[in-house]
């Protein structure tokens, strides 16, 4: 089963923001090409998993049905010229992609290093899968082992420490500096490229008083709906300035800035603190002589996700032997699984054998002799059955079981279990 695992991946690493905006998919595309590669291939064991980053299948088939699968993905997109995405896809098989399926969930594969994130989007693919029946004992297990692996990288290194992205920093440093605050209202100036981000990173933050203002108010009425935020007119600049207890701006110093004297205008000397995200800064550092202001900017921002990214590099080593050792025990198992079926016929077939010469004789017997010859034929085919089946599992481990398996299907007429 293991060897015909597959992944099909595009991903940032090769395709350009254009091939990867015209193949994702959002929650309802990707349920919608699950029942569709279940019902038009032979593949099983199918995920689907789409971000702003990558978009991939995770199947099992006896060949290779990658063409099949971007057609579907095409299909479901609305687009004919498959042969302009085919080459940004990767194909892996067997251990190179379940290693593949490890490191991207475990946040290896991912633009900031050690990305939180991936590992929901990663376990609501597989919850999609589950809800398609398109997930089979293979899938499940391997996605469990994968769970398992994930805490023990938590656990166990430094992989996982700290904020390693400027928006991952910014959210971190404002959940600390609130900490004792109840229900902070923080303020978000500008929604281009950062400060969109910063706000999507807020939506799993203990912190939901999120006020966005934007010159162009639909952009930040798009994002607040997303995030589940509060958007307000850019007109009201000052006014949310002046109620916030965090100010973070994203917005160019040349298009606003927000003066020591503006500030003590206002007229208030309470704990306010300010976050400039801004190239050219737009938040004066005098404001720190103000009492109860607090300035940081996009420097101490970078210092704090640079120190994290240098730590979860540190710890890659220690993941990847833990990936190593838990990929070891998952194809111990996979590869027991080829054998469980034949082995459960083996059973089977002896126990009939048991159950018929029981019939012939068991009438002839007392209820006493019947209860002691009950439990000394299974005694005895426990032990008939004890040594093929140590054999072959222990053949498993040394990749030796095919023609063990062979012998038995032959000798024993049972029907052939693919490998």
């Amino acid at each position: 089963m293991e060897n015909q695992f597959k992944a099909l991946t595009l991903s940032y690493k090769n395709a350009p923001i254009a091939i990867r905006e015209l193949v994702a998919l959002n929650e309802t595309g990707c349920r919608n090409l699950l029942l569709k590669i279940k019902e038009y291939t032979s593949a099983e064991d199918v995920m689907v998993l789409s971000t702003c980053n990558r978009t991939e299948v995770y199947y099992t088939a006896a060949t290779d049905l990658s063409r099949e699968i971007i057609k579907l993905i095409a299909v479901e997109k609305g687009f004919i010229a498959t042969k302009n995405i085919q080459p940004f896809f990767r194909h892996l098989t067997g251990q190179e992609g379940i290693k593949h399926l490890f490191q991207v969930a475990l946040g290896l594969q991912s633009q900031v290093m050690g990305d939180v994130q991936i590992l929901n989007q990663v376990k609501n693919a597989y919850q999609w899968a589950a809800d398609a029946n398109t997930a089979g004992p293979f899938l499940h297990r391997l996605m469990h082992t994968i769970f398992f692996t994930n805490k023990r990288v938590v656990n166990e290194t430094a992989f996982r420490d700290g904020a390693a992205s400027v928006s991952y920093a910014t959210v971190e440093l404002v959940e600390e500096l609130t900490r004792e605050m109840n229900n902070p209202r923080v303020l978000m100036i500008g929604v281009g490229e950062i400060g969109a981000d910063v706000c999507r990173n807020f939506i799993k933050s203990r912190l939901n008083n999120i006020i966005i203002t934007n010159r162009t108010f639909e952009k930040a009425e798009a994002l607040a709906i997303e995030c589940n935020a509060t958007a307000v007119p850019y007109e009201t600049l000052w006014e949310e300035i002046q109620k916030a207890d965090v100010v973070i701006s994203s917005v160019p110093g040349d298009a606003l800035f927000i003066s020591k004297e503006a500030i003590e205008a206002m007229g208030e000397y309470r704990y306010k603190f300010f976050i400039d995200l801004s190239m050219p800064r737009s938040i004066d550092n005098a404001l720190e002589t103000l009492p109860g202001a607090f300035v940081y900017n996009i420097d101490s921002i970078r210092n704090r996700a640079t120190e994290a990214q240098e730590r979860r590099l540190a710890a890659i080593p220690e993941v990847k032997n833990i990936i190593a050792e838990a990929m070891a025990e998952f194809k111990s198992w996979a590869q027991e699984l080829v054998i469980s079926p034949a082995i459960q016929q083996f059973k089977q077939m002896l126990e009939e054998i048991r159950q018929q010469e029981m019939a012939r004789y068991l009438k002839k017997l007392s209820d006493s002799e019947k209860e002691l010859v009950e439990m000394v034929t299974k005694s005895m085919m426990q032990k008939i059955l004890k040594y093929p089946v140590v054999e072959l599992k222990a053949a498993c481990q040394r990749g030796e079981s095919e023609n063990l398996l062979e012998g038995l299907t032959a000798l024993f007429n049972l029907e052939k279990q693919e490998a």
